[in-house]
């Protein structure tokens, strides 16, 4: 505000900027949908590495094919991925009474359950532990609790992965070591589902240092852990309001996912009935839409040569499945299973292809097409090799094929949406064009928010303008468009001639942002002449 003035003299005020600095978003943060031995169900996670995803979600697992994904994205330069666990095949959870460590007493029982289901909680185990008091007797109205998850070792023997160890507990409702209460706030094992009242038996094993008990005897083991199955198409899709499959990744804002793998959604595919399938991955392309993402999709593993790919996109066009926010890729791969001996598992090209895109992004740039000598598939192999003339044969009508060339090794070498078809004539044909113009959008979506109700009018348009300006004038500089100045690469309009006095009455601001994308050279022609004989004068 400006200062009273009072006396002579010179006053100092601090005038705002109008500067608001706009941040470009993540590019390929990607979300996995599937089936999973463990972790939370419906509820998108954050995960950072192989080793977070075995930690949260148990790692690889046979009726997981998102697992198999997972692990290929991480290894191509994936970077950040969120996974939902779905709730096929109804898992049971694992549990365990007792009832009996406490001294089966009236109102004495614990019961505890495993964190979420599944057949990994048959896995834990749980001792409760007497404290001993000052004088050296058992306490009566405290005791320890000690939790594990173990596996099997040779000789009958049982590793410990991870031991949790909650410290003088009591069963008094209310109380800060109230059982039920610090064991579900802290556990990442189990939760308490029932708890007695009352003061404790003294038959609880003791141990001096209440680090667990003494005798290894002493724990009792969970039961009644059952796996869950594949999921069907409405495991996948899930439910808009009630935020289940899909649409439990409307719950990580503030942050966005980018890109979207459902390698599950070509098990539902059968000669008989492509509804399955069709339900899912129209949903999750309208989704993708929805969101500013976007959906690589895999392709059945019956489909394993080009003339059947040919008739698989007949059948994608006869569903409608073709859109600018999804990209196919042709072969499926092959890659090492670790839960057979490494012996060879064929799966889809969804998960391998978003690392692509996250280590392009990092090195090169969202507008760089994920695709080229450099874009080298790790850990992979084609499940079927093709010649150029099967590659000529797929690329117009908008299939990315992978190919395996001397010296580069397995690479991608595509670059089409699936409206990228030569008959479409589509703008939105390569995919670092889509993408790139998703970036934009989700970008000044997020950094524009500063404009609702503001005044309307040219002080905020000049913001606007400046703000909007110094954010394309940024990806200028770093190669995203085509030109050689500013005015040729892109422009930001937004005045009374965007903005009418009608659009002021009605409350709108109209910002129109164009840009000149990058497209990639998909067809090198190389023309060679020989010069005749010239004769010397």
């Amino acid at each position: 505000m400006p200062a009273t003035l009072t006396y002579p003299g010179i006053y100092v005020e601090e005038v705002p900027s109008g500067v608001h600095p706009i941040a470009g978003v993540s590019t390929a943060d990607t979300a996995f949908v599937d089936f999973f031995a463990r972790g939370p169900i419906n509820d998108a996670q954050r995960i950072t590495s192989s080793a977070d995803f075995e930690r949260v979600f148990g790692g690889l697992d046979d009726l997981s094919e998102a697992s198999y994904a997972i692990q290929q994205y991480y290894l191509n330069g994936g970077q950040i991925a969120w996974v939902v666990r779905v709730a096929s095949g109804d898992p049971g959870t694992a549990t365990l009474d007792l009832g009996a460590a406490l001294g089966s007493a009236p109102g004495q029982a614990m019961t505890l359950s495993a964190a979420n289901p599944g057949s990994w909680g048959n896995n834990l185990q749980a001792a409760a532990v007497g404290v001993r008091a000052s004088d050296g007797s058992i306490a009566t109205d405290r005791f320890n609790l000690v939790v594990r998850e173990v596996r099997p070792a040779p000789g009958g023997k049982v590793e410990v992965l991870t031991t949790e160890v909650f410290r003088n507990l009591n069963m008094t409702v209310g109380d800060k070591s109230y059982a039920k209460t610090v064991v579900n706030d802290q556990s990442q094992l189990v939760h308490v589902t029932d708890v007695g009242l009352g003061a404790l038996p003294t038959t609880a094993t003791p141990n001096d240092t209440g680090d667990g008990p003494a005798d290894v005897s002493a724990f009792e083991e969970f039961t009644g852990g059952t796996p869950g199955s594949r999921p069907t198409a409405n495991d996948l899709v899930g439910d808009a309001d009630e935020k289940t499959g899909m649409y439990a990744l409307d719950r990580i804002a503030p942050f966005v996912f980018n890109l979207l793998c459902l390698p599950a959604a070509t098990n539902l595919t059968t000669d008989r009935d492509p509804g399955p399938m069709q339900s899912v991955l129209s949903a999750a392309e309208a989704y993708c839409e929805l969101k500013r993402a976007f959906l690589i999709m895999d392709i059945p593993v019956l489909v394993a040569t080009a003339t059947q790919m040919g008739q698989y996109l007949k059948d994608l066009e006869a569903l409608s499945l073709r859109s600018n926010h999804a990209a196919l890729y042709f072969p499926r791969l092959q890659m090492p299973d670790a839960l057979q001996d490494n012996r060879l598992r064929n799966v889809g090209a969804s998960g391998t292809m978003a690392g692509v895109y996250a280590r392009t992004d990092s090195t090169r740039g969202v507008w760089k097409a994920p695709a080229g000598t450099d874009a080298a598939l790790r850990n992979a192999q084609l499940a079927v090799r093709l010649d150029d003339l099967e590659n000529g044969g797929l690329n117009p009508l908008g299939v990315n094929v992978l190919r395996n060339f001397p010296v580069f090794g397995n690479i991608s070498w595509g670059a089409r949406t699936l409206d990228g078809a030569d008959q479409q004539a589509s703008e939105w044909k390569y995919i670092p064009v889509r993408r790139t113009a998703l970036f934009i959008e989700e970008s000044l979506y997020e950094g524009l928010k500063w404009v609702v109700f503001e005044p309307n009018d040219e002080p905020l348009w000049a913001q606007i303008r400046m703000n909007v300006g110094a954010f394309m004038n940024n990806l200028f500089r770093q190669g995203a468009f085509q030109g050689n100045t500013p005015t040729k690469a892109y422009f930001v309009k937004c005045d009374s001639e965007t903005t009418t006095q009608n659009d002021i009455d009605r409350g709108v601001v109209n910002i129109l942002v164009g840009f000149a994308p990058l497209k990639p050279a998909e067809f090198v022609v190389i023309r060679i002449q020989q010069l005749a004989g010239q004769i010397e004068t």
